[in-house]
């Protein structure tokens, strides 16, 4: 499959030509255009325990759409709900990458989607839950941000410290904690950052530059209450 992501300064879509017979997994609401030549699908992702832990426990998507060229070559057209940046992440097998809530965004043949559960302690105290997605196999994964997507790349044995709510994805081959961010929860409500995530080289860590929840809480303050 060839593609091309279009207008990546802002607003980004992906642009997919898929031969006939290629197939292209999605979230549900992905799709902008397709070819006539292409059909579109529901598809419960893994099957149904897999498709209940995507919705309930990660919070994606009961379904996924698959897209098929079934009558000849045809062209997909790919975006997200969110203003923000879209990555391809080339997967050779050697490794898979953790995605936080809402950055999955479709992924070639050969790409496996599943839930992950984190320790206790991330997932009591990350804020993102005790599951995150686990995507691994041979192929092209597209993920997706709010605000454009950054790439913090490590050295072997260097830290990074970042919030919570920034994240994206991360290689599953990394070290990483879930700490309070300042010495005191007092202190930290105070300071606006409770928890962040301390991720230790090497590795790429992929953070988005504006915050969903900080932004829903803008949202929120907006509205007039009685």
């Amino acid at each position: 499959m060839k593609y091309e992501i279009l207008y990546p300064e802002a607003f980004p879509v992906v642009k997919c030509q898929l031969e006939q017979g290629e197939r292209l997994k999605a979230e549900s609401d992905a799709m902008i255009t397709m070819s006539a030549t292409v059909d579109v699908e529901g598809k419960m992702n893994g099957g149904i325990l897999s498709g209940l832990a995507r919705k309930f426990l990660s919070g994606e998507s009961f379904f996924c759409q698959e897209l098929i060229a079934s009558r000849g070559p045809g062209e997909v057209m790919l975006g997200h709900a969110l203003p923000g940046g879209i990555v391809s992440l080339p997967l050779t097998g050697s490794y898979g990458w953790i995605v936080e809530k809402g950055g999955y965004m479709a992924s070639t043949e050969g790409i496996e989607v599943d839930t992950k559960m984190q320790n206790l302690s991330h997932g009591l105290f990350s804020g993102q839950g005790f599951f995150v997605l686990r995507i691994k196999g041979t192929g092209t994964l597209f993920v997706s941000s709010f605000g454009v997507i950054h790439p913090v790349e490590l050295g072997e044995g260097e830290e990074v410290i970042i919030d919570n709510g920034n994240l994206v994805a991360w290689p599953d081959y990394m070290d990483y904690t879930i700490e309070k961010a300042s010495n005191g929860w007092i202190s930290g409500i105070k300071s606006g950052e409770c928890l962040v995530t301390r991720f230790r080289g090497p590795g790429t860590v992929l953070i988005q530059t504006r915050n969903p929840s900080s932004f829903e809480a803008w949202i929120r303050s907006m509205i007039p209450t009685n």
